[in-house]
């Protein structure tokens, strides 16, 4: 009996979408405002799932304490409130669309919990844009 169960963060970043290899009207043309030199900020929603058998003896598939604990320090401490092009190792020469930050958000974790349980990362950017990683 497999089970999936679901942790909801929150956090806010600022950053700018940007590919240093193309001229600035070509990053104006792809990325938008998003392009913007100054940054732009996001209010992301991130949902993080683990599917795992319940272990008869505890009821848990996952300490969701655990995974709470795992995401402030992992995620929240390293993200929150940083400009990820400016502030981050991850992002120094990768571009943070969401769905590289959906990536390196699923890396970090899969780094730190078990291989016995799948893991997928959901990031939304908006109500109505999200992506969905699951490695």
């Amino acid at each position: 009996m497999k089970v999936t169960v679901c942790r909801k963060e929150h956090f806010n970043v600022a950053h700018r979408l940007h590919n240093p290899s193309w001229s600035d009207e070509q990053n104006k043309a792809v990325f938008g405002s998003c392009n913007n030199p100054n940054f732009h900020g996001h209010n992301y929603d991130l949902i993080v799932k683990l599917t795992g058998t319940v272990d008869p003896e505890t009821g848990y598939v996952y300490d969701m304490k655990k995974l709470s604990d795992l995401l402030k320090i992992e995620i929240l401490n390293r993200f929150d409130h940083k400009n990820l092009n400016l502030d981050t190792v991850e992002f120094t020469s990768l571009n943070p669309t969401a769905e590289n930050i959906a990536v390196v958000i699923w890396e970090i974790l899969r780094k730190k919990i078990d291989k016995e349980y799948e893991l997928a990362v959901t990031l939304y950017e908006t109500e109505r844009n999200f992506v969905e990683y699951n490695g």
